[in-house]
């Protein structure tokens, strides 16, 4: 085994050229060619009829709902959308492939040439061309029992659950991504991320990456110098989340560096993801094309999408990512930093629902941005996944409006909720963390701390404010912080001048 390259060493001798093929699940009721639900989380091998299962005989039907889908794709990505195209057999042998072939798009996909604009972290723009978006099936889902990995490698027997085969997924395929440099890891996290925010605002998906919803094949090859022949590629395979996608470009750029290194020919193979190690790991001799004998899928007459009815899509395409971003920056008044953080913490939808639940932008970014983000750091999760939601964000907001807390107690509340114990208001109820409204604790505590501290109280009559921070210290301390610091100064002031 070759020795990794530092990457900045890597990146500083070689050219990265990167390709992702993106595959998503449509959100459709059914299968791509029958009437199987395709839902999620069923009993095994429940959700399947003949087609499903490849059964002699069984014939295929188009579900139209996945073509609108796959044109709104397109469409969303610039593309041209096909005159006409058709289905082809793409011949393998799998377990989780019980016809042993998969209908996918071969020569004649619905959608080609298109672009996407990806915006980095630092705010600049980095287009990546699209060279076909096509539609296929999805296959079904083989679960290895024993052995230490989950892999087939060293397990005792294997299941396969037929559900998830014939889900519809489009795929989309990138052109080589060249000239990002160093910055070829962060521009392929980006671009998925840019890709999972257009299915979901175009409805196509759920697009939940922790589901499979969307999968990424990551491409990597390097090469001496931007002006040399491709180099051989790597694909690895199925990688499902940002983060990984962003990290398997940077180790396979120091894996094959190492390789070239040791004067050894890189292999053009599949390779598997290591989240534990952070590492890729052989998988087989990758297959060309014309290793999977593609033909004209006999029992599926071509697909020839009226433009009429194209162009209807298209005028009902929703708001796209980027303009949206665009627009509630406008409507938030953030600076364009503030924007690139609350746009890479994943919170635009999160910060938008809490404003909806009542609170201003300013105070919806500083709780997702500063105390939410904060733990969700701490737990190695993201956002989304902590246990509270923007309602309850927008909640505790409006006790602080209201002045039933302070922003001190805001946080007790806030940790609360996040260990389950209810809403902000039980939350608060249940520990008592109310701000003392009533003049008459206050009054008492003002009291107790000026006799304590008879030499700061004669300070203060004799006019020098300066040590009025110290007994309002003292009576928040004694209040356990609930009192109102704005009301206390204001009561102790009215003291001194009796």
């Amino acid at each position: 085994m070759s020795t990794l390259v530092d990457y900045d060493d890597a990146v500083e001798r070689y050219d990265t050229v990167i390709g992702i093929e993106v595959h998503v699940e449509l959100g459709t009721r059914t299968k791509m060619f029958d009437g199987a639900p395709a839902g999620f989380g069923e009993e095994p091998n429940t959700s399947i009829t003949p087609v499903s299962l490849g059964l002699p005989g069984s014939l295929p039907v188009v579900n139209g709902l996945a073509v609108e889908y796959a044109i709104r794709i397109g469409l969303a990505l610039n593309c041209s959308i096909a005159q006409t195209c058709r289905f082809a057999r793409k011949n393998y042998f799998y377990p989780d492939v019980p016809k042993n072939f998969q209908t996918s798009q071969y020569d004649e996909p619905i959608a080609y040439e298109g672009w996407v604009d990806v915006e980095l972290d630092d705010g600049s723009i980095f287009r990546v061309e699209i060279e076909r978006a096509h539609m296929e099936e999805d296959a079904g889902k083989n679960t290895h029992i024993g052995g230490s990995d989950g892999r087939i490698h060293g397990a005792e027997y294997s299941l396969v659950d037929y559900n998830r085969a014939g889900i519809p997924l489009v795929e989309i395929v990138t052109k080589p991504i060249t000239g990002a440099g160093a910055r070829a890891p962060e521009v392929a996290r980006a671009y998925v991320q840019t890709l999972r925010d257009l299915f979901r605002a175009l409805e196509v998906s759920e697009a939940r990456m922790e589901r499979g919803n969307v999968r990424a094949d990551v491409n990597v090859s390097i090469r001496p110098t931007p002006g040399s022949p491709l180099g051989t590629r790597t694909e690895t395979k199925n990688v499902n989340s940002f983060r990984s996608v962003e990290r398997a470009v940077r180790y396979e750029v120091s894996r094959q560096a190492g390789v070239l290194d040791d004067g050894v020919a890189i292999i053009q193979e599949t390779r598997h993801w290591h989240e534990d190690t952070g590492t890729t790991a052989s998988g087989r001799v990758k297959s060309d094309a014309e290793d999977y004998r593609y033909f004209p899928e006999p029992d599926l007459v071509p697909i020839a999408p009226d433009r009429a009815w194209i162009e209807e899509i298209r005028a009902r395409l929703p708001e796209l990512p980027a303009a949206r971003r665009r627009r509630l920056q406008g409507e938030w008044q953030y600076a364009d930093a503030e924007m690139r953080d609350v746009v890479n913490a994943g919170a635009v939808e999160l910060i938008e629902t809490t404003i909806a639940a009542g609170a201003s932008p300013a105070a919806a970014r500083k709780w997702w941005m500063g105390e939410l983000a904060r733990t969700a750091k701490q737990q190695e999760v993201e956002l989304a996944d902590l246990p509270v939601t923007p309602t309850q964000v927008g909640q505790l907001q409006k006790l602080v409006d209201d002045g039933r807390i302070n922003d001190k107690l805001a946080r007790q509340v806030l940790e609360g909720v996040l260990a389950g114990e209810g809403d902000p208001e039980t939350v608060l109820v249940a520990r008592g963390l109310e701000v003392v409204s009533d003049d008459g604790p206050l009054l008492e505590a003002i009291d107790a701390a000026l006799a304590a501290q008879p030499d700061i109280a004669e300070k203060i009559r004799s006019g020098n404010l300066g040590p009025v921070g110290a007994i309002i210290g003292a009576v928040m301390k004694a209040t356990r912080g609930q009192a109102d610091a704005g009301r206390v100064r204001e009561l102790l002031l009215e003291r001194i001048a009796q």
